[in-house]
């Protein structure tokens, strides 16, 4: 009997044994059996933090977490300060540049108007049917019934004096009359400097659609080349984006732009500004944009006699230049007149002179209204505008 037990604790012990070995064989994480997903890093342990009193808890309490979305406070001595970006400003290009480049582009656009008068008086044989001719082609180029009399009586006294149909001869009679009509005495000096203390005051005026907020930033150009210091005044409030343009052309020069941010604001009031503030900065020229208007508005052109009268009362307004499209020809002309009548027309500035513009409207708009062209714009880029150039404009026509 005391052998059977024996047997028996022996066979449970070897049990036990063996149980302990399946299982440990078994564990996960031993021996390989089992793959392993990689090591995460553990947060040292960490003291619990005492909670601070709040003036709403004295005795102390329980922290509330920052808001959602609120940012951690930093140390201001971890923050680094960027610098501000400042713009880089565009250095426009000066006219001498200017002139060279649009002259090239006024031959191309005008070859009816030279080549072909050309190409007619030099056939030989000038009958009465090529001197109509010559006045179709003239009256063609927007150059306008007087004055296309005045040159084909001009040029057909030549040609029986002289007796000749010499391209060279009759290329140098062609330049001297157009020259003749063109006007080279008229004074077309732009008022750009100081007078008497205070800056010079510039009036633009026109129709819709002639493109006279993007001329007054196009000038803006050409008066910082000559190192003027200028001034914009937004004054045409009534188209939504005008003023934001006239700011952004600014800009891009470092010329200050005087607006009102209020829709329909009283455009006098805001031309009125500018020039004060002008005066204050002590600017070279104040440029003034206005609002298109149609000529045949009684009440929209009594409105910009309104800006003149007002602006007058504390500067007088030395320059009034009238934006005309050149494509329109000779219906501009009816609206130059208008426009003298109320605001008195200084000077005119011809946009669009290339593509389908005729050069002829150049003389045209001179005889009809007694006032000189002052500026050209023959193109769509910033530098596109320059002063007009008689000489200049003569050669392009004949190249």
């Amino acid at each position: 009997m005391d052998q059977l037990w024996e047997w028996l604790v022996i066979a449970g012990a070897l049990a036990v044994v063996l149980v302990g070995l399946v299982v440990g064989f078994l564990r996960p994480g031993r021996r390989g059996r089992t793959p392993t997903l990689p090591p995460t890093s553990t947060p040292p342990p960490t003291q619990p933090i005492p909670a601070q009193p709040t003036p709403a808890d004295p005795g102390g309490g329980v922290d509330t977490l920052p808001p959602r979305g609120t940012p951690p406070e930093t140390d201001e001595s971890d923050v680094l300060l960027e610098e501000p970006v400042t713009p880089t400003l565009e250095r426009p290009e000066t006219a001498v540049g200017r002139l060279q480049r649009l002259r090239a582009r006024l031959a191309r656009s005008n070859t009816a108007l030279g080549k072909g008068l050309l190409a007619l008086l030099t056939r030989g044989g000038l009958d009465d049917a090529a001197w109509e001719e010559v006045e179709d082609t003239l009256l063609a180029a927007d150059l306008g019934i007087d004055a296309t009399n005045e040159l084909v009586e001009q040029l057909r006294t030549e040609v029986k004096v002289h007796g000749t149909s010499d391209e060279a001869t009759v290329r140098g009679w062609l330049r001297t009359d157009l020259l003749r009509l063109v006007d080279p005495g008229m004074n077309r000096a732009l008022a750009s400097a100081r007078v008497d203390g205070r800056p010079a005051v510039v009036l633009v005026v026109g129709v819709n659609g002639t493109g006279k907020t993007t001329t007054v930033g196009k000038l803006a150009r050409v008066l910082v080349a000559e190192d003027k210091d200028v001034l914009l005044g937004a004054a045409d409030t009534f188209r939504a984006a005008a003023a934001d343009q006239l700011e952004t052309w600014g800009a891009r020069v470092g010329v200050p732009t005087v607006r009102s941010h209020k829709d329909g604001a009283d455009p006098a009031a805001v031309a009125f500004d500018a020039v004060k503030a002008g005066i204050e900065l002590e600017a070279d020229v104040v440029l003034l944009d206005t609002a298109g208007r149609l000529h045949n508005k009684a009440n929209l052109m009594d409105e910009l006699g309104k800006i003149k009268r007002v602006v007058e009362k504390q500067s007088p307004i030395d320059e009034v230049l009238l934006v005309l499209d050149a494509t329109t020809g000779q219906n501009g002309l009816r609206q130059a007149e208008v426009f003298a009548q109320v605001v008195g027309i200084t000077g005119i500035v011809l946009t669009k002179l290339d593509g389908t513009a005729k050069g002829g409207i150049v003389v045209a708009v001179q005889r009809k209204l007694g006032v000189p062209v002052k500026l050209v714009g023959l193109g769509e880029g910033p530098d596109d505008l320059a002063p007009f150039d008689p000489e200049a404009f003569v050669d392009a026509i004949l190249a």
